[in-house]
């Protein structure tokens, strides 16, 4: 059967790693290096799909284990399947869950057949295997689905790490496999020759050059239409990270979209192009603004101090929002200090046009071949991180 997702590497930086994309999938193309907010519960919080989509951004990401523990992927199958289901009409991205039932820690066990863990909702117990992962995310309907891993906490001993991503592979085999039975079983059923969904395999191997590599090698092997990174952003320390991703982005086929997954901040995601990854989720631009706090072209604003209770001017005088097109600080302040929910909702859309757009002018950058001096440039005017 023919992939439901194809890559065409469009340009590459001549000085760097960076590369421009495009991703074609059911629902729509993606331009690559992309931000993908992310949407937990079928719902990017406190945004409605039109906004989301008026931020510019062309692909979001549910939470397979939120989803299926409420209101159950049957529900969201009898929908019609997610992108229904919540009124989104461009491409989704699901995790498998795996990171959520892995930070559980106490409350699940990890066994060769998978994951057992107590549900947060009501305490009830669970069984999340690579076959229930995969089954689930079909009935969800996502474009892109991901494999069922391990991930490892930081810090963790080699000998751990090392038993995980074997577990992991074996887990991405059963994954793949039941993938395409239940993609051969809906060709039978429809008579398509295209695979609906593209199932993507995680790397692991936590901070060990070594381990990566093998990783790497032993996912690689396993013909998939992209690769991810995972392990990362778990808490290790920015150089770390770094020095981890230098190794092991070329590890990865050149013609295959890379995924590095958790990441969010702007000079994580400008490092990561660099190194010549293609898409990036994080949660971080609207739990920020649920906070009051806003990413401007000037850095981060704490919209909750009082220098802003009589400042009359816009959020980010660089910015197009609809936020920064209507509104003030002051305005903004009034409605954090009041509880007013109107706060959150502006924050979120201003904060993931803010990210989307930088992800617009990175990809232009590339482009003309001056990623580095528009790097530079971002950096400059924004200061601290």
């Amino acid at each position: 059967m023919k992939e439901s997702l194809s890559f065409e590497l469009i340009k590459k930086d001549s000085r760097t790693g960076a590369r421009r994309g495009r991703i074609t999938t059911p629902h729509g193309t993606v331009e690559t290096p992309v931000f993908m907010p992310v949407g937990t519960q079928a719902t990017v919080k406190a945004m409605k799909p039109e906004d989301v989509e008026k931020t510019g951004a062309e692909i979001i990401l549910g939470n397979t284990y939120h989803l299926y523990l409420r209101p159950g992927e049957d529900i969201v199958r009898e929908a019609g399947g997610l992108h229904k289901f919540m009124n989104w009409h461009r491409p989704i991205l699901t995790d498998s869950g795996g990171f959520q039932v892995f930070s559980l820690g106490k409350f699940r066990k990890i066994t060769e057949e998978g994951a057992k863990f107590k549900s947060y909702i009501d305490g009830s117990s669970h069984m999340m295997t690579p076959e229930s992962s995969v089954e689930v995310q079909a009935a969800l309907g996502s474009d892109i689905m991901m494999a069922f891993d391990e991930c490892v906490a930081y810090p963790a001993e080699k000998k751990y790490v090392a038993r995980s991503l074997e577990r992991t592979t074996r887990w991405l085999r059963r994954c793949d496999d039941h993938h395409r039975r239940l993609e051969a079983k809906s060709a039978m059923e429809t008579g398509s020759d295209t695979m609906k969904q593209a199932l993507f395999g995680i790397m692991q191997g936590g901070m060990f050059k070594d381990l990566r590599e093998l990783s790497a090698k032993q996912i690689t092997e396993i013909d998939l239409p992209g690769y991810a990174i995972g392990g990362l952003s778990v808490g290790e320390p920015k150089d770390i990270m770094l020095d981890v991703l230098d190794d092991c982005v070329d590890l990865l086929p050149e013609d295959k979209p890379r995924y590095l997954m958790g990441v969010g901040t702007p000079d994580y995601l400008f490092e990561s192009v660099e190194r010549g990854v293609d898409m990036f989720d994080c949660v971080l631009p609207t739990r920020l603004a649920r906070h009051g706090m806003a990413m401007t072209s000037r850095g981060k604003i704490n919209i909750k101090n009082a220098i802003f209770a009589r400042d009359f001017s816009t959020l980010d005088p660089d910015c197009d929002c609809y936020c920064c097109r209507n509104y003030s600080r002051a305005y903004l302040r009034h409605l954090f200090k009041n509880d007013e929910i109107l706060c959150s909702m502006l924050l979120s859309e201003h904060n993931i046009h803010f990210l989307v757009n930088m992800m617009k002018n990175i990809r232009k950058a590339i482009e003309e071949d001056r990623f580095l001096e528009y790097k530079r440039e971002f950096y400059n005017k924004y200061g601290e991180f």
